[in-house]
């Protein structure tokens, strides 16, 4: 808020009157508005007060103030700034929305802890921002001490000509407020692919909020803002904050010696379990879901698994020496889960899964669904991984190679769900003997890529026949929860 600068003045009997602006210690003449309020005759002790308004305006010792990035997240050390809610010369107060920026991790909106002008933007839109650094000049009001010493100072008592002595009150400047479009950066990018002008759009989401499914339509009502053009020359595009740290994430993984396994595992026994476990959600109304997918199981049973073999949710301290190289034992159960989104991959991880039901499992999954399709998963969701869990089958795929986490040792990949012929020993109705014949099974599979130099292949082989008993037999796995 912008305090103006004081006014002492006095009015005669004919209420004639002379005002003086104090600014920097120098008297200047000016015209102000003033309004008499009613003389209470039992406080004669006290001079009655006009309470006035200046019709011009200063701003004496104004300070500019840089605003600095904050740090939002652990590891992050820099953000893509995806939109300005402000601009240079516009009015800001505390709490007001300065930019929107886009992290590897998140999308956050930074708020202003500052009342004042907006003197400078130190980024464009799309630049990257360093923590730390100034993002916004903010011209700020240091006068209020000015203010207090004034409002504080007693007042003279009134000559005999005079009937009233007053101090003008301050009052804030109010600017215009501004209507910004709203759209998380997976929408602007889809927007840019398509050649749209994204303030044209009518956004039906939250708040007026831009989606995806807003964008498609526009381009199939053919209302594009813009023309596409035929692209006759090879182009450079820059990558994206989630390429970016996949570029690092992905290079400081190229340093672990990857050993891979790979097996089937038959799901007919747990597609029936599963089935009965939508049925009881159908029929009780308190889930937050309406059904669960493979991926609660998948997790649980993994977890369950992991018990047995804790050395594959541990973690590598100082690997650059063998000699001073530990293995950190890690408890929790934190597995990641990669998710596909607009922008990129993603892997946050569900936090505490040996003490969870599958119930819980699935409404975590349902949590962060909702929140990767707002681009908006909480930086926590991102730390502290001890395993990761991918699951490529729901878009295709039967032969994987995951690469594992640098912070972590194990990876296992989920292929596509399939129904192919098998053979099994089937009991002859006529004869009672046993016969080999062909049958359909639903099979899918799983590969795993585990750290060479603690790892050995004894080790996943034996994890995974682990894992593959407790799909396979469902009774074992309810026979290990608690």
């Amino acid at each position: 808020m912008f305090l103006r600068s004081f006014n002492v003045f006095r009015l005669n009997q004919n209420f004639q009157y002379f005002s003086h602006r104090l600014v920097n210690n120098k008297r200047t003449k000016c015209n102000s508005i003033f309004i008499k309020l009613p003389t209470n005759p039992y406080l004669k002790k006290f001079n009655p007060t006009y309470y006035v308004r200046d019709l011009h305006t200063s701003y004496p010792n104004n300070a500019v103030v840089p605003f600095l990035l904050a740090d939002i997240g652990e590891g992050i050390t820099e953000c893509e700034v995806v939109q300005w809610f402000i601009q240079p010369g516009d009015n800001i107060s505390e709490f007001d929305k300065i930019c929107e920026v886009q992290s590897d991790k998140a999308s956050v909106e930074i708020t202003s802890r500052y009342t004042g002008v907006i003197k400078k933007l130190h980024y464009n839109v799309g630049e990257m921002a360093k923590v730390g650094n100034p993002i916004v000049d903010i011209e700020t009001d240091s006068s209020n001490e000015l203010e207090s010493s004034l409002i504080n100072s007693e007042v003279s008592p009134p000559s005999p000509s005079a009937q009233v002595q007053s101090i003008n009150i301050t009052e804030p400047l109010i600017s215009g407020e501004k209507t910004h479009t709203l759209a998380t950066p997976a929408v602007r990018r889809v927007a840019r692919e398509h050649n749209i002008d994204i303030s044209n759009i009518k956004g039906t989401g939250k708040n007026g909020r831009i989606t995806k499914e807003n964008i498609l339509n526009y381009v199939a009502a053919g209302k594009e803002a813009q023309p596409s053009k035929e692209i006759v020359e090879d182009k450079l595009v820059p990558l994206s904050f989630i390429q970016k740290s996949m570029f690092k994430t992905m290079s400081r993984s190229l340093k672990i010696p990857h050993f891979g396994y790979s097996d089937e595992y038959i799901l007919d026994d747990i597609i029936a379990s599963r089935n009965l476990i939508n049925d009881y959600i159908t029929r009780n109304n308190q889930f937050s879901f309406n059904k669960i997918s493979f991926m609660p199981i998948f997790i649980k049973s993994f977890s369950v698994a992991l018990k047995k073999f804790p050395i594959l949710n541990a973690c590598v301290i100082d690997d650059d020496d063998a000699n001073t190289a530990k293995l950190k034992f890690r408890r929790s159960h934190n597995i990641g889960i990669a998710m596909d989104t607009p922008g990129g991959l993603v892997v946050p991880n569900i936090k505490n899964v040996q003490a969870k039901s599958i119930f819980e499992i699935a409404s975590d999954i349902r949590r962060l669904q909702e929140a990767r399709e707002k681009n908006a998963i909480p930086p926590n969701d991102f730390q502290e991984g001890t395993i990761t869990l991918s699951n490529i089958g729901n878009i295709g795929g039967t032969s994987l190679s995951p690469v594992i986490v640098s912070s972590e040792v194990c990876i296992a990949a989920i292929g596509k769900l399939q129904k192919v012929p098998r053979f099994e020993d089937v009991k002859d109705e006529v004869t009672g003997q046993l016969v080999e014949k062909v049958v359909g099974k639903h099979v899918i599979p799983v590969s795993f890529s585990a750290d060479h130099r603690v790892i050995d292949g004894a080790t996943v082989a034996r994890f995974s026949q682990e894992w593959k008993n407790l799909l396979e037999n469902p009774i074992l796995l309810s026979a290990e929860l608690r």
